[in-house]
């Protein structure tokens, strides 16, 4: 049993971990001229990396907030496990963990969805996506198996 939670913890923690890293690290999408993420453009020129803030309208600031609330619902949803775990009846389940993971890899699907749909009309056509782009879409599959796990899972004596 000792192993099990283990290896729910480490799946948890790498979930968590890869959707940080995903939204701040500047790399959704990059090319020959620059790269670009949720937070900034950053051209490259003569004079060096020129970065401006990533303004180009509403579904960015989307992007922006559901990233976050996956961040924000994994985190919670962690520090509810370890509470659950020492607070929960045996036989019991972690139908609250569960569902803040479950919702917070919705939320990191929702937008890797919206950035997939409405970045090519901000982004130029020979740009390719960044690493940080396929972590996000990497973070939803374990965020998603961690709160089906969850649910699942019972307390044992």
């Amino acid at each position: 049993m000792l192993i099990l939670l283990l290896g729910i913890i480490f799946l948890h923690v790498a979930a968590l971990v890869l959707l940080f890293v995903s939204t701040i690290v500047s790399e959704w999408t990059t090319g020959e001229m620059g790269t670009s993420d949720l937070w900034k453009n950053c051209t490259l020129d003569s004079m060096g990396h020129i970065c401006n803030a990533a303004s180009t309208g509403e579904w960015i600031q989307v992007v922006q907030a559901v990233m976050i609330l996956s961040i924000i619902f994994s985190f919670l949803s962690l520090i509810l496990f370890f509470c659950q775990l020492f607070t929960l009846q045996k036989g019991g389940r972690f139908f609250l963990t569960g569902a803040f993971q479950i919702l917070a890899s919705l939320f990191v699907m929702s937008g890797a969805i919206i950035y997939t749909v409405m970045s090519p009309g901000w982004v130029p056509e020979k740009d390719t996506f960044g690493y940080s782009y396929i972590l996000a879409w990497v973070a939803f599959p374990l965020a998603l198996i961690s709160g089906l796990i969850y649910v699942i899972l019972r307390k044992r004596e």
